[in-house]
This record gives C-alpha cells, sequence and structure tokens, in this order.
C-alpha cells in the first residue's frame, strides 16, 4: 500500500426506517456509499417480509462507508444523534417495532469507545428529558437490502417527502435551535 491509497471505514447505524437514514449521511463529504439494509439479527440473508416480521431480530440499519480524513467517525455518530431519537427503544417517530430500534454497531474498539463517550456527553447535556436507550453493540453481519430499498430518497422524492414528515423532520428542528 502506498501514501496514496486511501484507508475507508464502515459505520453502520440502525434509527428507524433505513429510507430515512440514508440521505442525511449520503450527503456529506467523504462518504463513498451508504447501503440500507438488515444486522444485529440471527437468521442470515434475511428478506425485507422477514424482517418486517419482528421475528428475525434483525434492525433496519445503513452501512456507511467513508474516509474518516475527511469526514471522522465522531462526527458521524454526532450527526446519527441528530437523526434518530436516542430516548425511543421501541421505534423511531412513526415506525414502530422492535426492527426500527435505535443502534450504533461498532466494528472496532476505537469506534465504541467513541459512540460510548457520545452517548455519555449528549445524555449530560440535558437535551433529552427521557434517558437515552440507544444500544451500542459490536456489529455482526450485515445484508444488503433489496435493490428497491437503495438510495430511496433518489428514486421516490415524494414519497420519501412523506415518510420524513413524520416525524423525524420535526425532530431534527430541535438540533438548529
Amino acid at each position: 500500500m502506498t501514501k496514496n491509497d486511501k484507508i475507508l471505514d464502515t459505520a453502520i447505524f440502525a434509527g428507524g426506517c433505513f429510507w430515512c437514514m440514508v440521505e442525511p449521511f449520503d450527503t456529506l463529504p467523504g462518504i463513498k456509499k451508504v447501503v440500507s439494509g438488515y444486522t444485529g439479527g440471527h437468521v442470515p440473508n434475511p428478506t425485507y417480509q422477514e424482517v418486517c416480521t419482528g421475528k428475525t431480530g434483525h434492525t433496519e440499519a445503513v452501512e456507511i462507508t467513508f474516509d474518516p480524513k475527511i469526514m471522522p467517525y465522531k462526527k458521524l455518530v454526532a450527526l446519527y444523534w441528530q437523526v434518530a431519537d436516542p430516548t425511543d427503544a421501541m421505534g423511531q417517530f412513526q415506525d414502530r417495532g422492535d426492527q426500527y430500534r435505535p443502534v450504533i454497531y461498532y466494528n472496532s474498539e476505537e469506534q465504541k469507545k467513541i459512540a460510548e463517550e457520545s452517548k455519555k456527553e449528549l445524555a449530560k447535556s440535558g437535551i433529552f428529558d427521557k434517558p437515552i436507550v440507544t444500544k451500542i453493540e459490536k456489529a455482526g453481519p450485515f445484508y444488503p437490502a433489496e435493490e428497491y430499498h437503495q438510495d430511496f430518497y433518489k428514486k421516490d422524492p415524494l414519497r420519501y417527502q412523506l415518510e420524513e414528515s413524520g416525524g423525524r423532520a420535526e425532530y431534527q428542528k430541535m438540533w438548529k435551535k
């Protein structure tokens, strides 16, 4: 490997419907790819229909491939707190069920440390009047979702706007204050 080779990393976040988790990360500098998929469950290669039953143990999540020199993991975690409600363990906004629970999946001890420190800082900040319940778990296999779920905000912008207006947009306004 030469000095000029870029070393990319991945981050996996779950925070409700993966359709709404792609766009906030996809538009950042240093992001190479954002893939919608499933992780954290016990069934290999699950389908959307299987995950929707809530019986596979998976969350809908996004896997973000990024250049940490341009977009450090710490900044991705900070944005995650702004797009997922860390106080709602059983879903996000209009998305209800275990498959929509908020989880930060780490793939290294460094990511784990950054996520845990960030969670502690958020809890101390007083922004929320409820406890921070987002789990921080070791990443396991990530299964890309079916093609029709990829880049949904680009493929069906009207439906994406409808999904986004289900509470997430109001939540994000809170962070801008």
